[in-house]
This record gives C-alpha cells, structure tokens and sequence, in this order.
C-alpha cells in the first residue's frame, strides 16, 4: 500500500492535469478539489448542460487525475446500460471496436450527442491507453446508470442466459414478450399501464435467473456482472415507466435505480467512482426547491453515510448543443447571461475566466437561482423551464465555474 507521503505526492503530480488549457499552473482551488476527491468513494462530476464542451474537459480533467493516483476503478455516467458497456469492453481492450467512435456507435437514441461527442470519444481513448498498461483486475471500467434501456438489456440478458442455461434463457424470452406488444416503445407500455396492464413480474424474470446461475470463474465475473446490470436495467426502466403513469414521481424512482446501479458497480470494482451526470442528480436535492416537488437525488442517495464528492458545474453566457424538441435534432443556441441574483451572476461579477471553489469556499445560507439545461432548450422560455433555486454551498462539495462556454462537437454518422 502506498505510503501517506506517496499518496499526495501522487496527487500533487497529477494537478497538472487539471489546469486550464493556457494556464501555467493549477489554481489553488484545483488542489484542494483534488486532494478531496482523492480521498471519496464516489466522485459525483456534474454539469449545467447536456451539450456543453467545458463541463466534459473538466469533467474528464478530473477523472484522468484520478485514475493516475490509482484509486478509481470505474467511471459512471448517465446513460445506458447497453451503449456503456461496449465502451467497457473498448477501455478494457476487449471487443471488436477499432476505435472510440465505434465503440460509441450504441448510443443513438435521442439524445446521442450527449455520450456521442468528440470529448467523450477523446476521453475514452485516453482510458484505453491507462488500461493497456494495467493488470486486467486494475483496469477502470464504464458503466451505464441510466433507466431507458428495456429492449436492448433484455436483448442481452437472454444472450447471456442462452450461453450460461438455455432452459432459462428460453423461460426469460419468454416472460419478456410482455413488452412485445409495445415494439421498441416504452411511452405506449406507459399507456398500456393506465389501462391496468404491467409487465412488474415479467421484468424481474431476468435477474431471477441470473442471480440463480452458479457463482462465475473469476475470468468470468466481468461478463457475469454486465448481465446482473442488463437484468436491473430492465427492472429500474419498467418501473420508471409504469411509476410515471401512477404516481407520477418516476424522477424519484430513476434516481433511486441510478444509485442503486452505482453502490452495485462499487461493490463490483471494489475501488473508487467516478459519476458523470447533470447537476440536478449529482448535487444535494435537499437544499433546492426540487423538494417542493418531491423530488430527490442520486448525490442526495450516495452523500448519506458514505465518502462521497459532490461537484458541480456553473456557467454565465455562451453556447450549448441541445435539441429544440424532444427527439428533435440538436442545434447551436445561445445561453443567454445569467440572471440577476442568481449564483451564477455573483460569480461573473469578478475578471476571472475559470474559477474552482471547494467547501467553505462555496456561498451558503441562502437559495438563488442556479441554471439547469437538459437536452432540450428553448432559449425563450429559459426562466421558467431552466432554472432552480438552491444553496450552492450544501448542494454540492465543490464548484467549478467557467464563465463563458463553448458547445459539445457531436460525432456524426
């Protein structure tokens, strides 16, 4: 084990990372975040868009860091199961894929740009070069959280079920054709749930049957543990989607099932992770007025009795790649300057470009606006659909502010 001296001198050497493309050293804040995160379980990266370069650079920065002290041992995003884990297998040297944008090619559902795009790709690759010169059980792997996946993990449930025990691959194919009727559709399965059908039982069929398998060879565990994640992926999205057409809370059920996937890719990797997603799940939702909707977060599930790192990501003006409509092609749009009072304002109000604020840095004791884009924008109606209230300095453990940003280079094809 490496010794106390060793572990930050580690860190300390791998700060260069993390400085700002121009700079000539890491600013005071980029230390102390470090040495934080070095020191989490999980490190939650988030972002105030879904189509935003910066927020990938320092997200990657910061995750690259930490896979050169050698505690991390995977990366979590907010995506499919599916789509993720053939970048899992790419990272791991594994597979058929040539490249990062095969490897990424899964991921073609609205909305693609999001894990498709030229700094996630650039990333990827980077993480392959790290695993390449690793023992396979020191790799890092990527994992899917997401809870959109129902037809492509079931797909490969049964694929894994055909190999390991026809018999029950046969009985799960079976008890997943209660979502045949619906085709590639959860939205109509949604319907059909108003109408008092569910396929509840039918989805839990596959984990059953994996959960039954005879425990794997070590060489096997990988594969076996993608399965396990496949067969969840089914069960969180056929909640998901029966949830929003009962109770209405189905952000809360996603939520839970991303926390739940991450504590289960923890436990598989037995190291530290890194969690990719939008500042609304990585920050602290108690100290926001999305409990006014009753709502909660994955960074509010994982904070609580565990190391846990919260970061996240603030812009005042710039640009962003995101979609004009649901399922709509993404467009260039404008991010317009923060509003007066908000956090982001405040922050603007001095020269700096880029600026790192970590624990009694970070203003609190009171809520002002924060902006949150997703993958739909409609620049217009910015005020009423894309902001929240919240006290910055308990929402998250740290802040990274850039001033003006740039959008996310989607890949095509």
């Amino acid at each position: 084990m490496a010794t106390f001296k060793s572990f930050f001198a580690a860190i300390l050497g791998s700060l260069a990372l993390l400085a700002p493309p121009g700079s000539a050293q890491p600013v005071s804040g980029d230390a102390a975040l470090l040495a934080r995160a070095a020191q989490a379980d999980f490190v939650l990266l988030g972002e105030a868009t879904h189509g935003t370069r910066e927020f990938y650079l320092e997200r990657a920065r910061i995750t690259d860091a930490l896979a050169q002290t050698g505690g991390l041992r995977a990366v979590a995003i907010e995506g499919d199961w599916s789509g993720a884990e053939r970048v899992n297998r790419y990272v791991r040297g594994e597979g058929t894929d040539r490249s990062a944008t095969q490897a990424l090619s899964d991921f073609e559902a609205f909305p693609a740009w999001m894990w498709r795009n030229a700094e996630f790709r650039d990333f990827v690759e980077r993480l392959r070069a790290i695993n390449a010169v690793r023992a396979p059980e020191q790799r890092i792997g990527v994992y899917g959280l997401d809870v959109y996946d129902v037809f492509d993990a079931s797909a490969a449930v049964t694929r894994y079920l055909a190999r390991e025990d026809p018999a029950a691959a046969r009985s799960v194919s079976k008890a997943f054709g209660c979502f045949k009727p619906y085709g590639r559709s959860m939205e109509a399965y949604s319907l059909a749930v108003r109408r008092g059908r569910s396929c509840e039982a039918a989805a839990a069929e596959g984990l059953r049957a994996i959960k039954a398998l005879p425990p794997p060879k070590p060489d096997q565990a990988e594969g076996r543990f993608a399965a396990a994640q496949a067969a969840r992926a089914v069960v969180g999205g056929e909640e998901y989607w029966r949830v929003h057409q009962t109770t209405g809370y189905s952000w809360n059920a996603r939520d839970r099932r991303m926390a739940a996937s991450a504590q289960a890719v923890r436990a598989h990797v037995g190291g530290q992770v890194a969690i990719w997603a939008h500042n609304t799940h990585v920050g602290d939702a108690r100290h926001t007025n999305m409990t006014e909707r009753g709502e909660i977060s994955l960074g509010q599930l994982l904070r609580d009795g565990r190391r846990t790192l919260l970061v996240g990501q603030l812009t005042h003006e710039g640009e962003v790649l995101a979609a004009r409509n649901w399922d709509g092609p993404p467009r260039v749009s404008d991010v317009r300057p923060s509003i007066t009072g908000s956090h982001e304002a405040a922050l603007s109000a001095t020269a700096a470009a880029r600026q790192v604020l970590v624990g009694s840095d970070l203003p609190t004791g009171r809520r002002a606006p924060q902006r949150a884009i997703g993958v739909v924008y409609l620049p217009a109606q910015e005020r009423e659909a894309n902001w929240i209230a919240a006290d910055l300095g308990k929402q998250f453990d740290a802040v990274i502010f850039t001033r003006r940003t740039t959008p996310v280079s989607a890949l095509r094809g």
